[in-house]
């Protein structure tokens, strides 16, 4: 039987789970970073590719406000997973896997973007909330959203 430690902080008592408990959900939120990483990649490059024809490294350091380096680090592991195609000093392409990626963060986005709006939030702050909210919102509840918006359109 695991047994949780307890603390005294400042005349209060709180609980910490076992360590390797604990652990494994900081783990799974860094692999939750890395995924929500990936999906904003590959949703702008996709973005870039159907607007400007091509998606380059620069644009992306520009549009995220990371360094050049930065980008670069991102695009090989996004490469490295089969997400992107890219050759040096040429534009990055995404894989049919990428592209799938890419439209399913889209469709996130739009849903909660939508229901923002449908409550009423300015859009410029729906917009920004989405990019937030779409990466960890669960499947559950971004069907609820689907569902109210599209109860509000039929009524």
């Amino acid at each position: 039987m695991v047994v949780a430690e307890e603390h005294k902080i400042v005349g209060k008592s709180t609980r910490l789970r076992e360590a390797k408990r604990q652990a494994r959900s900081f783990e799974e939120v860094r692999r939750a970073h890395q995924q929500e990483t990936a999906e904003d990649y590959v949703e702008l490059i996709a973005d870039l590719i159907d607007v400007n024809g091509e998606a380059r490294a620069v644009d992306l350091a520009e549009r995220t406000g990371v360094t050049p380096a930065t980008v670069n680090s991102t695009l090989q592991r996004l490469a490295r997973d089969g997400l992107i195609r890219k050759a040096r000093y040429r534009s990055v392409f995404l894989t049919d896997e990428g592209r799938e990626l890419a439209e399913q963060a889209r469709e996130r986005h739009r849903i909660v973007r939508d229901f923002l709006l449908a409550l009423g939030i300015e859009r410029e702050i729906a917009e920004i909330d989405a990019e937030g909210i779409e990466h960890h919102a669960s499947e559950m509840t971004l069907q609820a959203f689907k569902t109210f918006l599209d109860r509000k359109t039929t009524a």
